[in-house]
């Protein structure tokens, strides 16, 4: 970080890497890819150790839960499946999401897991009963993130125009925030000073104030030369 040089290239996956997370408790990093697969990687031999192979398309998303040895993934094929990091296997799959899975945030107590997806909708899952204890479906469109609060027990979602925070685990909401000319969010995430960042499909990052949900800074990414358009997106 202190020179911004490369050190290190990870090879292996055949398609597109969509998410990485890496372990607190383990020296692990997991990658998810369009290749449906989910890798596991040793970051002190920096290579892939194992491979999870379930989905039947690609992949969008991985998490790792924080206290089990679990981790959990998310794609198109509209399912959010848990595996036991050792064994590769499937221990649970959760049906629920009638369109592909965005983004799926793991947590130490119920909800353990949520999820989001293009049908418009943000699912928290009981994994001991193996389906939805609440369904959030205030959004209009595709919910392409979601984030936790580092510090309270809370969460915000983002959809086309509209960041909406929600209270856990009951799932009641808290917050409309002033995003009404935000355009498309891909990502959000939260910081313990309550700023709130939205990445933006056009290139626009967004600050916003997470208690009042004020926007109070927004900038434009600085267009680099020859680059089109559509790879301006956060």
């Amino acid at each position: 970080l202190s020179t911004g040089h490369l050190k290190l290239t990870l090879g292996g996956h055949v398609m597109a890497v969509r998410d990485v997370c890496v372990s607190k408790r383990h020296p692990y990093m997991f990658s998810a890819s369009d290749d449906k697969l989910v890798k596991c990687w040793d970051l002190e031999k920096n290579a892939a150790i194992r491979d999870y192979y379930g989905h039947i398309s690609g992949v969008h998303t991985v998490d790792i839960h924080p206290t089990l040895d679990l981790i959990v993934t998310g794609g198109r094929d509209s399912v959010v499946k848990l595996w036991d990091i050792r064994s590769r296997t499937a221990v649970a799959t959760l049906v629920g999401h009638k369109a592909p899975i965005q983004k799926v945030k793991c947590l130490p107590m119920d909800p353990q897991v949520m999820s989001c997806s293009n049908d418009a909708s943000v699912r928290l899952w009981d994994i001991v009963a193996g389906k939805s204890m609440k369904v959030l479906t205030h959004h209009k469109r595709s919910v392409r993130s979601i984030a936790t609060h580092p510090t309270e027990f809370s969460m915000a979602s983002a959809c086309t125009d509209d960041i909406r925070s929600w209270k856990l685990p009951e799932g009641n909401l808290l917050t409309n925030f002033q995003s009404q000319s935000t355009g498309i969010i891909n990502t959000l995430s939260i910081n313990e000073d309550d700023v709130l960042f939205a990445g933006g499909d056009n290139g626009v990052l967004s600050f916003y104030d997470y208690k009042s949900g004020h926007l109070y800074q927004s900038l434009d990414t600085v267009k680099m030369t020859g680059s089109l358009d559509s790879e301006r997106g956060i």
